[in-house]
């Protein structure tokens, strides 16, 4: 249906614009909606967006359960189709919605990975000190765990966005919103070595760039980069848990609030609209208290 392509950029155009969401979270409303559109059309014969009922959604909806689709990618696609729908209608392309009374389905709560202290530091302590490289991922090691920012936000971190004297990294969440994250003396040493020793080297005759980290090719580093560095170095490190970026996220809050954190003061670190968000740390140390006590109190 070429309408129904249009309507799909217009609407990925306006949460660009409008709601300034990610790159990311665009690519995940583009492939969920072009799925959608592609069965709605191709497998069940619809010809245009006025003609969906709330019947083509659910054979949709059963063919993704049908692929093994987890519950949790399902409510995803259930929110894209939703919104999309709640688009057209108010663009007048269509007349109706057919998405009311969609049902979520029932999602299995599942608390984040976490590395112990002992594993963060052996995590921090796998890269070459040596190498211009290796200086450099422990910088970035050091600003994932002591911050707790994401891996778009500390790819996107620019020069002066990093106030080493100060003492805070200025960073730029989801939407473009602005916030200020103190950084502990660790960070600061390493970020400091990274700055007068590593990316001068990295750097080397390549045109310069405002980006704080820099790959080999003096260019801004990308999350692949990151994500195959910090799977590198974590097998180096032995450590057997499944690993990434957002584990060093969840581990911050987590031992934050461990160790006695106001639950606000971690939502502002974090970046989180909503508080709701931020309190499945304290789900995760109760989780972690009950498995020391059984592992150690002799009646348990």
């Amino acid at each position: 249906m070429k309408e129904a392509k249009e309507a799909i950029l217009d609407y990925l155009h306006f949460l660009q614009v409008e709601r300034q969401l990610s790159t990311n979270t665009l690519s995940s409303y583009r492939r969920d909606l072009e799925s959608y559109i592609e069965h709605i059309h191709n497998v069940q014969a619809v010809q245009s967006l006025k003609a969906i009922e709330r019947s083509h959604i659910l054979i949709h909806l059963e063919a993704l359960r049908g692929e093994g689709i987890s519950a949790r990618t399902i409510a995803r696609h259930i929110s894209s189709i939703r919104s999309f729908h709640q688009f057209l209608l108010r663009e007048k392309l269509t007349d109706t919605d057919p998405t009311v009374h969609l049902e979520m389905p029932q999602i299995e709560q599942r608390l984040p990975k976490v590395l112990s202290i002992e594993e963060i530091e052996r995590l921090i302590s796998a890269p070459n000190r040596e190498k211009p490289q290796g200086i450099r991922d422990i910088a970035m090691l050091e600003l994932l765990y002591g911050t707790g920012m994401r891996i778009s936000e500390l790819i996107g971190l620019n020069l002066d966005d990093v106030h080493l004297t100060m003492g805070f990294v200025r960073v730029f969440g989801k939407g473009g919103k602005e916030r200020i994250v103190p950084l502990g003396k660790s960070a600061i040493h390493t970020l400091d070595q990274y700055l007068q020793i590593a990316r001068f080297k990295l750097q080397g005759k390549y045109p310069k760039t405002d980006a704080f980290f820099i790959n080999q090719r003096g260019k801004r580093l990308t999350r692949q980069g990151c994500w195959k560095l910090l799977k590198e170095h974590a097998k180096n490190a032995h450590i057997e848990k499944e690993i990434t970026p957002h584990t060093l996220r969840h581990s911050f809050a987590t031992h934050l609030i461990e160790n006695g954190a106001d639950l606000r003061a971690v939502q502002e670190m974090l970046g989180h609209a909503d508080i709701s968000t931020t309190q499945i740390y304290t789900h995760i140390s109760k989780t972690r208290l009950s498995e020391v006590y059984k592992q150690f109190h002799p009646r348990a």
